[in-house]
């Protein structure tokens, strides 16, 4: 079988998960290393390698139910799994692939509202000042979240070690972090 015909005989999140981040869910055989080196298979509602099995069988509703699991967004993207695989199958960028799809066909799981809101005051921080500005990520996060006064108390001790500066850093060519932002959006278009 040439490897055009099996391209075509993917799923279509399979043809898309090959296609956006070179990764080939049909490699993998199954033998758990990801899922017994992941520190937090056990958060997830699906360890890894479960999640590669669901996107073999190329069955519509268990790649719905992927795309609509906490586990795309428990994934810490620490490569342990990756470090593991025989196969050397990328499982972090498929995970990130994952949540841009599962946030684009608003199918994120509930549960990942926190994790969600701080990825987003995270960039945000980033595409501002060009670098992390940790009150402003703390600020945003707290507004995203309704978690206003939740480690609040912690503010003046950091403040007071030197750990978060009132006002933000700011890089130089503020211009090339909007370029890069704009174009890993043109990029990254699902």
């Amino acid at each position: 079988m040439s490897s055009d015909s099996h391209v075509s005989s993917l799923s279509k999140l399979s043809s898309e998960l090959l296609e956006h981040a070179d990764v080939k869910v049909t490699r993998c055989y199954q033998c758990g290393k990801c899922s017994a080196g992941c520190p937090l298979a056990e958060e997830m509602d699906y360890s890894p390698s479960l999640v590669m099995r669901m996107l073999q069988t190329g069955n519509p509703e268990l790649e719905e139910k992927v795309l609509r699991s906490f586990s795309i967004w428990v994934c810490l993207t620490c490569e342990m799994c990756f470090a593991r695989c025989p196969m050397s199958i990328d499982i972090p960028e498929m995970m990130d692939y994952l949540r841009e799809k599962s946030i684009t066909e608003k199918k994120t799981n509930p549960k990942a509202k926190e994790i969600i809101a701080f990825h987003k005051s995270f960039l945000d921080s980033i595409r501002y000042t060009g670098r992390l500005y940790e009150i402003g990520l703390f600020a945003d996060y707290k507004m995203r979240t309704l978690k206003i006064l939740d480690d609040l108390s912690l503010a003046p001790k950091m403040m007071k070690r030197g750990k978060l500066n009132i006002f933000p850093e700011m890089i130089h060519d503020r211009s090339g972090i909007a370029g890069i932002f704009k174009k890993t959006a043109k990029k990254n278009k699902i």
